[in-house]
C-alpha cells in the first residue's frame, strides 16, 4: 500500500526584493520519475511557506537544454518544459492548476475532477488565478554554456484566488507538483508523487500529497 507523502508548510515571509529566497524552514523535497517514482535525471526540488494572504511555491533545479517558444498566458506549455502545481483547498474533486514556463508565461485552469482521472475531468481555461505573482531566475554554471544552468521559479499564489480562507495551523490540503523536461535525448517527466502512469499523466487525485500548515 502506498504511503501517502506529506510536506509540513511553515509560515514565512516573502521578501519582493528577492522572491526566489526562501525561509529557513521552508526545506526543499525532491521531485522522481512521475510513472515510478525513479531518480530523475535532472535535479529538481519544490519548497512551500505561506503567510496570511498567500501561498509560495518555489521550484529549483537542472536544466541543460532550455524548450520555451510560447508567449501567450493559457497557451499549452506543457508541451515543452515547464513547472506545475495542482493544488486543492478542499476536496480533490476540485483543484487548481498552475504552470509556470522557463520565461515566465502562466497557464492557470480550474479542475472539475469527479472521478479523479483525465478521462471525465474538466478544466475551464477561463478562470484566472488573479494577483498571481511569478518570477522565474536562471543561473549559468560557471564555466559552462548557458544551456548548462540552475533555475529558480517561484509563485505567490492568494488565497483569495483559489476561492479559500487562508490556512491556520493544524489544516491539510492535496496537492501535487510536477515538472515536464523536454530534451533530445528524452523527455522526463518529475513528479512529487508518482502518479504511476506510462505514458505520463499527472491528473490522478489518488497520487496527491497533503500540505500540513504549521
Amino acid at each position: 500500500m502506498k504511503t501517502s507523502l506529506y510536506i509540513d508548510v511553515h509560515r514565512g515571509e516573502f521578501a519582493i526584493e528577492d522572491p526566489w529566497l526562501q525561509p529557513p524552514e521552508a526545506t526543499g523535497v525532491p521531485l522522481v520519475r512521475s510513472s515510478d517514482g525513479s531518480r530523475l535525471r535532472l535535479v529538481t526540488s519544490v519548497a512551500l511557506y505561506y503567510d496570511a494572504a498567500r501561498l509560495y511555491v518555489l521550484f529549483e533545479g537542472e536544466d541543460d537544454h532550455i524548450v520555451s517558444t510560447h508567449t501567450e498566458n493559457d497557451a499549452p506549455l506543457y508541451e515543452e518544459d515547464v513547472v506545475e502545481a495542482f493544488i486543492a483547498p478542499g476536496k480533490k474533486d476540485r483543484y487548481f492548476e498552475l504552470e509556470v514556463s522557463p520565461t515566465g508565461v502562466v497557464f492557470d485552469a480550474a479542475i472539475d475532477s469527479p472521478d479523479g482521472v483525465r478521462d471525465t475531468m474538466k478544466a475551464n481555461v477561463a478562470w484566472e488565478c488573479r494577483d498571481l505573482f511569478v518570477a522565474v531566475r536562471h543561473e549559468r554554471v560557471r564555466g559552462e554554456s548557458r544551456e548548462n544552468a540552475r533555475f529558480s521559479t517561484v509563485l505567490a499564489i492568494p488565497f483569495s484566488s483559489l476561492n479559500a480562507p487562508p490556512p491556520t495551523p493544524g489544516d491539510s490540503w492535496a496537492a501535487n507538483f510536477f515538472r515536464v523536461d523536454r530534451h533530445p535525448r528524452g523527455d522526463e517527466f518529475g513528479a512529487w508523487s508518482p502518479t504511476g502512469k506510462t505514458p505520463p499523466d499527472f491528473h490522478v487525485t489518488s497520487a496527491f500529497g497533503s500540505l500540513r500548515f504549521r
